[in-house]
């Protein structure tokens, strides 16, 4: 390994970082850090006539909030350290946005594009089989979700598989979130990471102060992004920073090379390109760069890589010249590379803030499927009546009338997914100033990541003292 750090232990020595601006004692932090909980699979699968042993893990970080929580990845690229990193990562991004989970993560070491849907389906449904014999998953133990490589289908495989063991438990559908709205799902779960994105770098651009430091005016619209990754992540981002916050969209990176456009980019468009050809080269307009991480180096306000983890190194950190960088992916950004970026005077919003938006809508979809009913299926009719009157004792006392239009806008109650987004937005806006108020707090504090840490470690510390386990 010639020196060089794990995953996991790269998150610890962030921990490490933060925890010396707090008063946290020695021992409780190294309850914090720890893995509670690890299982490692393997189980055999018939593939084309023959049988192949596949390995697959889950990690439970923390249990000092039930039940934990995470996603489920399919890569080639899992491994005990990996899960057990970003099930740490969970930990302290419930914490800091006050969704009460535990931290997990899963992963199966597989490529999914070398397997057909029955035989991802077999994989899929053998692993929750095995989750459920260990206990490894319920609606108040473990709760999985999406991840890379995974989506609504197989959140559906795996709610099917658990009610085949759990007939009759009547919070089962709680077992797992990011389902099809169809199976008990949510709406706004498929692009809340994305939209998630946007609320936060909208709040952090949103401080005059801050903005001035590195050289930009006060908010987002009108500023340049560069996007990394157009899965559901990254397209996202990109499509509402463009719609709803009058972002340039500049570059964009994926796995077959980068393109560049001073004018910018019709998200959109790209999307619709890339559906029909099978790339994002030669989309018109736009200028094709030698190779695909050339894109994070392009000259913009905001960097949003949003693929995979390690594109932002000691190699490259020195070229890039966003002055805002949002890690949508997670760990996109290595911790050699991060004083580099920082020293430049860069603005790192973390991955386990930046992303939040996917965990937070899962907690709402959680709520939903114990609560049995949709949101804004009890108070949207009473919401619509209310308003209705309000309205027409307005008009009554001021002798006017309003539109139909108007008045259908001014009078209807709020749907699921503008309750949800609603809720997200709050979640992002209020974490962010936890965040800048820590930084506020403690003047040595000089980077978001930090003041992000310490805002969690709190919190976590705060719930196992009144466990009564550290007094």
């Amino acid at each position: 390994m010639s020196g060089q750090i794990s995953f996991f232990e790269s998150v610890g020595n962030y921990v490490e970082k933060a925890a010396a601006y707090t008063d946290i004692p020695k021992g409780l932090l190294q309850q914090i850090k720890a893995c509670n909980l690890v299982l490692r699979i393997r189980f055999p699968i018939r593939v084309n006539g023959d049988y192949q042993v596949i390995e697959a893990y889950r990690a439970q970080h923390s249990h000092h909030r039930l039940p934990t929580k995470g996603g489920i990845r399919y890569a080639e690229s899992v491994d005990q350290d990996e899960v057990m990193a970003l099930a740490a990562l969970m930990t302290y991004k419930c914490a800091l946005v006050d969704v009460p989970f535990g931290g997990a993560k899963g992963g199966i070491k597989i490529n999914p594009a070398n397997y057909t849907v029955e035989q991802l389906q077999n994989i899929t449904r053998r692993y929750t089989t095995e989750l459920v014999k260990k206990n490894f998953i319920g609606p108040g133990i473990d709760v999985p979700a999406p991840d890379y490589g995974t989506g609504p289908r197989e959140m559906a495989w795996i709610l099917d598989t658990y009610q085949a063991f759990r007939h009759g438990e009547i919070d089962s559908i709680g077992c797992v979130t990011g389902k099809p709205v169809t199976q008990n799902g949510i709406r706004g779960r498929a692009e809340a990471t994305g939209r998630g994105v946007f609320y936060g770098l909208r709040e952090c651009m949103s401080h005059e102060a801050d903005m001035k430091k590195i050289g930009l005016s006060k908010g987002i619209a009108g500023k340049t992004m560069v996007v990394q990754g157009l899965g559901n992540v990254g397209s996202n981002a990109a499509l509402i920073s463009q719609h709803e916050g009058d972002v340039k969209v500049i570059g964009v990176a994926e796995r077959e090379g980068s393109i560049y456009s001073e004018k910018g980019i019709d998200v959109e468009k790209l999307l619709a390109f890339r559906a029909e050809t099978g790339s994002i080269i030669g989309f018109p307009g736009t200028k094709s760069l030698p190779n695909n991480l050339d894109a994070l180096e392009l000259d913009c306000d905001i960097l949003v890589p949003a693929a995979l983890e390690n594109q932002i190194t000691l190699s490259n950190a020195d070229r890039i010249k966003a002055k805002v960088i949002a890690e949508a992916a997670n760990g996109p950004v290595t911790a050699d590379a991060d004083p580099i970026l920082l020293k430049k005077g860069i603005i790192i919003l973390p991955d386990f803030y930046i992303n939040a938006g996917g965990v937070t809508v899962s907690y709402f979809e959680w709520l939903k499927n114990l609560s049995h009913h949709r949101f804004g299926r009890l108070e949207n009719r009473f919401q619509h009546n209310a308003f209705e009157g309000i309205l027409n004792k307005v008009q009554e006392m001021t002798g006017k009338t309003i539109g139909d239009r108007e008045r259908d806008f001014l009078t209807r109650g709020g749907t699921e997914v503008e309750l949800v987004n609603s809720g997200l937005e709050d979640t992002m806006i209020t974490a962010y100033q936890q965040i800048r108020d820590t930084v506020l707090q403690h003047p040595k504090i000089e980077d978001v990541r930090t003041a992000a840490f310490v805002c969690s470690l709190k919190k976590i510390a705060s719930d196992y003292i009144s466990m009564g386990i550290f007094p």
